[in-house]
């Protein structure tokens, strides 16, 4: 495996609001295989306030387990505003795709894959990856940033009712008015270029509402996108492997019956990618 750290923003190029902080990409590149495959992105939950270990490297490692590369992004987070993280995964989707001859990466088949505000994230660039603010980072093409497909587990996505007033608060500041949330509720801007998408939620998430993935699904229906939507009867927010690798300490962590998304997903990803139509 190569796993090294990668600065995503060269000197001068990055306005965080933290001078002292810089995005980067931890990288987990297969280099036994000369044939190309597929990669998944990985954008960590945290509420826009930090980046969660445990929905990083233990997702990038179950990703190279199913034969995948795997890049795990430490994106920017509060007091950093819309919409420098988004900016920053569109430089990151650059860099994947500039580097994947090299890195034996199929530039057909990379996925973005996020939980809880890091879903949010990742929804954003499904969705908005056609923004005009985005059109200017460097090495942009037009849709290279784009994701092939999407895999978001227990998302924030809706501004309204069903709001994780938190994560909205962190990226888009104290100060935000209703309007200005709602309008970055992503169930309102999905569209017929949303790509493929996975996603999965447990029924008692009393942190992000299981709204929030239904409201998405509903969404790419209404645009004929696509989609395998799994809602789970029982866990708590933050689940991410649901085995004993990814325990924290709080309870129930460990949830079998909710594991199963991973198999679920490798099935997905087989059939998005490999399978012909």
């Amino acid at each position: 495996m190569i796993h090294k750290k990668i600065q995503i923003w060269d000197k001068g190029e990055y306005n965080g609001a933290n001078p002292d902080y810089k995005p980067w990409i931890d990288t987990y590149i297969l280099n036994n295989t000369s044939k190309k495959t597929a990669a998944v992105l990985v954008l960590p939950g945290g509420g826009y306030s930090f980046c969660s270990w445990r929905e990083a490297e233990p997702i990038a490692v179950w990703v190279n387990s199913i034969g995948y590369h795997a890049f795990v992004l430490n994106y920017s987070v509060s007091p950093n505003r819309h919409p420098q993280p988004l900016l920053d995964v569109t430089r990151a989707m650059c860099i994947i795709r500039d580097n994947a001859d090299q890195w034996n990466i199929d530039s057909d088949k990379i996925a973005v894959c996020g939980f809880s505000a890091g879903g949010h994230l990742a929804a954003s660039i499904g969705t908005l990856w056609n923004e005009a603010c985005l059109q200017n980072v460097s090495g942009m093409e037009e849709g290279k940033n784009k994701p092939n497909a999407l895999i978001l587990g227990y998302p924030v996505i809706s501004g309204g009712k069903k709001a994780h007033r938190g994560s909205f608060r962190m990226r888009l500041g104290e100060d935000a008015t209703q309007a200005e949330i709602e309008e970055k509720s992503l169930e309102s801007r999905v569209s017929s270029v949303t790509p493929k998408t996975f996603i999965w939620s447990t029924f008692n998430d009393q942190a992000v509402p299981v709204e929030n993935t239904l409201l998405f699904s509903c969404a790419l229906r209404e645009n004929n996108v696509p989609f395998e939507l799994h809602i789970f009867p029982d866990g708590v927010h933050g689940l991410s492997l649901a085995t004993k690798q990814t325990d924290d300490g709080n309870p129930k962590p460990d949830n079998p019956h909710v594991a199963v998304w991973t198999e679920l997903c490798k099935k997905w990803l087989e059939h998005t990618f490999f399978d012909k139509d």
